[in-house]
């Protein structure tokens, strides 16, 4: 039997009430939630929410699951809901969902009460507890990490859009056995937001990007030495945009966008790929506008991140390659510090079916402490 009440950091979850109906409303009806609760009517109107707290609160209950209003614990006002359904009983499973009001977004209240709910199912019984949110939901899948949901993997397909196709959503899960402590993320944000010498910016790539983003990757020079080395279709560059952050998250790659300080212009792009987290290894790989080439900015961006990884991450060991043709490259490695270790035969895809060379070069934290940052160029 679910309790009336479970307190929580700063959120108190109790039962609905049929005052809730106008937050409820305002809730459901707003634009973050017709974008990732597609199965929500659009709009939503108070009738809905006074059916939903009638009628859908019961049925969820009945069903095995568990419905809560999240509300501020000194004024009882509704900050939200929570709950979980998709009950498995033979599993011991559930999926646990939740929604903030616009109003009371950016206070830590999806965390607190994620934590609170998550610690009593999976100490009244349940053995897991999932959590999935869309690529494109940063925020859904920080709160996840901080409630000590860890990242499984992708379910393809899993939700139908409202444009008639269906939607990937990121697994996450928690489980009874789990201390609930956050999980520690390979590659944190960058203090601040970004990285900066003053004279380039480094921030995160993001959904705003895919008109630069598709700029740059349309140069025959740039997908030419990318992998597939084949332009990219204007697809494949909205999910890179779209899903930086995610990746960020995940670990797997910090990509990020070079910012002009002068300017304010975006020229370029660098990424860092956490290759081999078991060794400490990481890989950059960037590539620079045209109009911007020549002026030291790659060199400074590799730079800005070799200094970020080796203080902030525990990446020991960066490499990057470059062309045996593609000279401006390999100065652009020396003059950031990297030095040359090797010579790697017919190591990439190449266009046309054709393999080509890679000569690898690599930095080394204590290279790097020992020689000092490079500006100059």
């Amino acid at each position: 039997m679910s309790p009336a009440e479970i307190n929580g950091t700063g959120v108190r979850l109790r039962a609905y009430r049929p005052d809730d109906a106008d937050a409820v409303a305002a809730g459901y009806d707003d634009p973050l939630s017709y974008r990732f609760l597609p199965p929500l009517p659009s709009p939503f109107t108070l009738a809905q929410a006074e059916r939903f707290l009638s009628e859908g609160v019961a049925a969820i209950f009945a069903e095995g699951g568990a419905a809560y209003a999240i509300a501020d614990p000194e004024t009882d006002d509704l900050l939200g809901g929570i709950g979980f359904d998709k009950v498995v009983p033979s599993r011991g499973q559930a999926e646990i969902g939740y929604w903030v009001g616009p109003w009371a977004r950016g206070r830590g209240v999806a965390t607190a009460a994620v934590r609170a709910l998550s610690a009593h199912a999976l100490g009244a019984g349940l053995e897991r507890l999932e959590l999935l949110t869309h690529w494109e939901n940063a925020v859904s899948q920080r709160v996840a990490l901080a409630s000590g949901f860890q990242r499984e993997g992708v379910r393809r397909a899993a939700l139908p859009d409202r444009a008639g196709g269906r939607d990937d959503l990121i697994v996450f899960a928690r489980l009874a056995a789990d201390d609930g402590l956050p999980i520690e993320r390979a590659l944190p944000d960058l203090p601040g937001g970004e990285l900066t010498d003053g004279v380039v910016r480094l921030r995160p790539l993001g959904p705003d990007d895919t008109g630069f983003l598709t700029a740059l990757r349309s140069l025959p020079d740039v997908w030419s030495t990318s992998v597939p080395p084949q332009p990219p279709t204007p697809e494949q560059v909205r999910r890179r945009c779209t899903r930086a952050a995610a990746h960020w998250l995940e670990g797997a790659r910090a990509d990020m966008v070079i910012v002009d300080v002068a300017t304010g212009a975006p020229a370029g792009e660098i990424g860092l790929f956490y290759q081999e987290p078991a060794t400490g290894q990481g890989m950059i790989g960037y590539s620079v506008l045209p109009a911007f080439r020549g002026r030291g900015f790659a060199t400074r961006a590799a730079q800005l991140v070799a200094l970020w990884a080796f203080a902030e991450t525990d990446i020991a060991r960066l490499i990057a390659g470059a062309l045996p043709t593609n000279v401006g490259s390999q100065r652009v490695l020396q003059k950031a510090g990297f030095r040359r270790e090797a010579y790697l035969r017919s190591r990439l895809p190449g266009p046309d079916g054709v393999r080509t060379d890679d000569v690898q070069f690599v930095l080394l934290a204590e290279d790097l402490l020992t020689e000092g940052p490079r500006l100059d160029g």
